[in-house]
């Protein structure tokens, strides 16, 4: 008895199922699931898309800090500066009124672009 590896390449395996697919499913239903397929792949392109610009928008809003923050009012200047508000001549009051208007812009800019 002869052993012969089966040997297939890429194009030869779309040949393949291309064929299975027709007679299997007829030239009639091949055009709707041709569609459905696609459907699917776009579907699949959009969620990959959101979950990379998402994994971008985190990874740019990281703060970068150096060592350990000592006092409460480093924490918020250190917050301030990662998400670009300015720290000059403001009480911590203040700083804690814009970081929290600042972080509540994005959100509501987040969700407008959904």
């Amino acid at each position: 008895m002869l052993n012969y590896p089966l040997n297939v390449g890429g194009s030869e395996w779309m040949i393949i199922i291309f064929v299975a697919l027709v007679l299997i499913l007829g030239t009639g239903k091949l055009p709707g699931a041709a569609r459905k397929m696609g459907q699917a792949v776009n579907e699949y392109n959009k969620a990959k898309n959101e979950i990379q610009n998402q994994m971008k928008e985190v990874t740019e809003e990281t703060p970068k800090i150096s060592g350990p923050v000592g006092t409460e009012r480093e924490k918020l200047e250190t917050i301030a500066k990662s998400i670009g508000v300015k720290i000059d001549e403001k009480t911590d009051d203040e700083l804690r009124e814009n970081i929290s208007t600042k972080i509540g812009q994005k959100k509501t800019e987040e969700s407008e672009n959904k």
